[in-house]
């Protein structure tokens, strides 16, 4: 762990312990990914004790910025330091406060169409063309199964909103299609026809993609607000489905196209 401080004993060690690392992983210095020293290594370099060392371990795995096992001798393991906090977040929120599924469902449209409109004012030749190798991915995927479908799908809607060049909705979006795993996923009978349903997805990333591809932002807004509600629709009230529907003025723009 290069360039972090040695950090002084005292009654709340651990938490200088804490910011050292929080400071590094807001410089770069450390990723996600790499591992701290190990619980005998960090005792040596900060001058504390092994107690201070896991109190200090405990808070960053309470903050979702670390997977510590005790006797590991290669290092906790750092992790994203939004990504797990965030999605638990969210799930509690729509657990334990009663979120409907039309809620979720808005909440998505409203994020998916507006990374959608910036990717398409930001994205640079370099993640076009990453998102144009995603979509041969999904459609190489179609003959393997929905699990690998899926896969490549995820794929392509982490390369728009990263290219949305937004990090909060970046990590929204992640949370919110994790909390509709959880709370929607399971409710929705699959299409008998799972090929037929692939290749359906398909056609709509593609469109979604000649509207990135022009940088028609308002175009590609609307594609994903579109294209959730329709695949959600089904499973709302009759109020929710009409509130929503106020989202979808337009006409459907995956029926008038002619790509």
């Amino acid at each position: 762990m290069n360039g972090m401080a040695d950090v002084a004993g005292g009654s709340r060690a651990y938490q200088q312990i804490v910011d050292a690392v929080e400071r590094e992983l807001a410089s770069g210095v450390l990723r996600p990914g790499d591992r701290l020293p190990s619980e005998r290594e960090m005792v040596a370099r900060y001058g504390v004790s092994r107690a201070t060392v896991r109190e200090a371990l405990r808070v960053l795995e309470h903050s979702g910025l670390v997977k510590s096992r005790h006797g590991d001798r290669s290092g906790p393991l750092l992790l994203d330091p939004a990504g797990g906090p965030l999605s638990d977040t969210l799930e509690r929120i729509v657990r334990l406060h009663g979120c409907t599924a039309g809620e979720l469902v808005g909440y998505r449209m409203m994020l998916e169409s507006t990374a959608n409109q910036l990717a398409a004012g930001l994205r640079t030749d370099e993640q076009l063309a990453a998102m144009h190798a995603s979509l041969a991915a999904m459609r190489a995927a179609i003959e393997r199964g929905p699990e690998e479908f899926g896969a490549a799908d995820f794929d392509f809607h982490e390369l728009v909103a990263a290219a949305s060049r937004n990090t909060l909705i970046q990590y929204s979006l992640r949370a919110a299609r994790q909390a509709a795993l959880v709370q929607i996923e399971d409710k929705i009978v699959r299409a008998d026809d799972e090929r037929a349903q692939m290749a359906e997805s398909l056609r709509h990333h593609e469109i979604v993609f000649d509207a990135i591809e022009v940088r028609d932002g308002e175009r590609a807004a609307s594609l994903a607000r579109h294209s959730i509600f329709a695949y959600y629709r089904d499973y709302l009230d009759e109020a929710e489905r009409a509130a929503l529907a106020s989202l979808c003025p337009n006409e459907n723009p995956f029926l008038t196209t002619t790509s």
